[in-house]
Parts: C-alpha cells; structure tokens; sequence
C-alpha cells in the first residue's frame, strides 16, 4: 500500500493530544507515530492545546476564544502546507468548534479532508443537529469511523462511512505472566469519572463481590468531575479499604494496571469503541463489559468478554464472581481476546487508512452524504 503513496506524503493531523490522555487524544497521538515511521510527513493541529496565557483557561467567558483563534490560524497554515487532512472528530461542541472548521478551512484552501468521526453519542447528536451537520459533511472527501455501530449509525442519517478501526500498540498492551498464590479479585475500571461511563455501577458491583470475596479490590484509573461524588459512595458502602482513585494515568500507566488486573469493568452507558477494552483483551485480562452502543461489535458474549445490561450492579457482580469460579471460561475469554485483537495491529488496520487517503488523493472519493 505504501508503495502507491507518492512520498513523502504530507498530512495534517487534526484532534487533542494528552494531556489529558483520553482515548481519542491516545489515538491521535500514536496514528501521528505510526503515520511518521511509513515515512509520512504529519503536522498537527492540536484542538486542546495549553492556553495562553493560561489564566485564561480559568475564565468562562473568554476561554473558547483564546483557544478557537490560534487553532483556526493554525488549520489555515496548516492547510496550505499538507496534502490531506484527517479530522478527529467528536459529537457536540467537539464538531462545531473543531471538526466543521477544519473542514470549511481545507475546502477554501483545496485540502482534501478524511473525518475520522467517534463517540458513542453520534446517534443523538445527528438526530438533533444534522441540519447543521450535513453542509460540512458535504464537503469532506471521506469519512471514516471506528466501527460498524457508527458505520450504521452514520448510514440511517444517509452518511456513507468506512470501517478503519482503532490501533491498539501490542508491544505496549501484553500480557503479563501469571502470579500465583494472590488472594482476592482485583477489579479495574479505565473510563473517566464522567456520568455516561457510570462508575458508580462498579462500586456497587464491588460491594455485591465483597459478599463472597473480602478481599476483592477496585481501582479506578481516570479522572473527571464526578470524584467526589464516586468517593462518597465508596465511604458509604464501606469500601474505602478497597477501593482505590489513581487520577490521570498515561498510556504506559495503564499498561501496567492492565496486567495487575484479574478483570475489567466496562459500566458505560453510552459506547462506541472503548480502547480500554481493547488494552484489556491485548494484554490477556477478562472483560466484564455493559452492552451498549458499539461494544457487541467489538466483543461477542461469552467468546471474548462477558457482557450485561448497563446500569446493573448485580449483573455486572454475578459476572465477575462467574469468571472468578469458572477458571476455564477466564481462560478462553483471553485466549479468543488475544486472537480478536490482531486485527486492531498497526499491521491491520495501515492498509485500510492508506488506501482511503489514496482515495481521497486521487480524486476517486464521492462526498458520502445524500440529500434531504
């Protein structure tokens, strides 16, 4: 594939980079890695870089302005210099602000543009704004999303999109070797402390655990606005022994809390493609995942994760305590995630993304948007 490419190939890489480490700002800083070992030029415009000054990040009124002025100086340099860009792109202000700009920018400087849309809430936001959507939409040369979930979800709004899936870095994310003679689960949940990833339901679940394993421990990697709230529960429930809150954790972090983990909990309410679920088959631990939105696209009941109803405590503990007396289920829900998430390599997905930037480059790309 890469031998069709013209090089050097010039990209403009449109989307945040951590901090904080999010999955999308994860993704889009280890695609500009990736992108640079074929060979391939790649300037990015980062939508959430530091403000400056950076008392200005603390004013309501203000900040948007003080960020949305050099990023939109920065896609209009940019622009001019690549030959395509790619626009991570999200729902909500996300879109609005970051995504519709970047794209308006590279039509008025003739920059063909792939958007790489994500989030689990795109259903909800199309319903609502596609009135706004669909103009800028119409001027993107490809879109591309996650999964078949968006691929769906895109296509009941007339939106035409391709399947090019996330990356998952298995030399980073693998397994650990066994460590026998440990006593009590330990539970990971790897989602930021926001409502639509229901945190909370993993306390509970924790609680219901305690039941038959008191020494069974929660950590919870991330960080967001629900702390205090999460911290409450764990005191009321009794579980401040147990329970434990790291804040933030970068990518090489959670590899290693991946591989302390005997089980991970996925408790989202909403979902497209979560990496934390992906990190977790790659490096060999159970998931114990809701089944929402994209996640029954990405890992199937009983073969490669166990899945419940979001919002269940109980469920989600009669889960856990299954793969806890069923060693052999814990064992194939591994071994068939290690198999699934081959097709997540670099090696994998490469081809899929060069040959829609080939695409794009060559004219052969249709606007993927019908008309109302």
């Amino acid at each position: 594939m890469r031998d069709a490419v013209t090089p050097p190939l010039r990209v403009g890489l449109v989307g945040p980079l951590p901090p904080p480490s999010g999955g999308m700002a994860n993704q889009t800083l280890q695609l500009a890695a990736l992108l640079r070992g074929e060979g391939i030029e790649v300037e990015t415009v980062q939508v959430n870089a530091p403000y400056r000054p950076a008392w200005a990040g603390r004013i309501r009124g203000i900040r948007a302005a003080v960020r949305l002025l050099p990023y939109l100086t920065g896609l209009w340099r940019t622009a001019g210099r690549v030959q395509v860009f790619h626009v991570m792109a999200n729902s909500g202000w996300s879109w609005h602000l970051f995504a519709a700009p970047a794209i308006w920018i590279a039509r008025l400087r003739g920059t063909p543009v792939v958007i790489n849309y994500r989030g689990g809430e795109a259903e909800t936001f199309l319903r609502r704004a596609q009135g706004w959507v669909r103009p800028s939409l119409a001027r993107a040369d490809a879109v591309i999303v996650p999964s078949g979930f968006l691929q769906q979800v895109f296509g009941r709004f007339g939106f035409a999109a391709q399947v090019v899936p996330n990356i998952v870095n298995l030399e980073r994310f693998s397994v650990a070797p066994p460590k026998p003679g440990r006593t009590g689960l330990r539970l990971l949940v790897a989602r930021n402390l926001e409502p639509i990833y229901d945190n909370a339901t993993a306390v509970r679940a924790l609680a219901l655990v305690h039941a038959h394993d008191p020494a069974a421990t929660l950590v919870i990697a991330g960080s967001g606005p629900l702390r205090a709230e999460l911290e409450e529960l764990v005191a009321e429930l009794g579980l401040g022994h147990a329970v434990a809150f790291t804040g933030r954790v970068d990518n090489a972090g959670m590899a290693a809390l991946y591989r302390e983990a005997d089980v991970v909990l996925n408790c989202s309410l909403v979902d497209n493609m979560p990496n934390s679920v992906l990190e977790s088959l790659a490096c060999g631990v159970p998931v114990v995942s809701t089944d929402v939105g994209g996640v029954p696209y990405l890992v199937e009941h009983g073969r490669t994760a166990l899945l419940v109803p979001p919002g269940a405590p109980r469920a989600m503990a009669d889960a856990v305590r299954r793969l806890a007396v069923e060693p052999s289920l814990a064992a194939s829900l591994r071994e068939a995630g290690l198999r699934q998430v081959q097709q997540y390599t670099w090696a994998s997905v490469r081809p899929c993304l060069l040959a829609v930037y080939e695409a794009v480059l060559a004219g052969r790309a249709v606007t993927p948007v019908s008309q109302p």
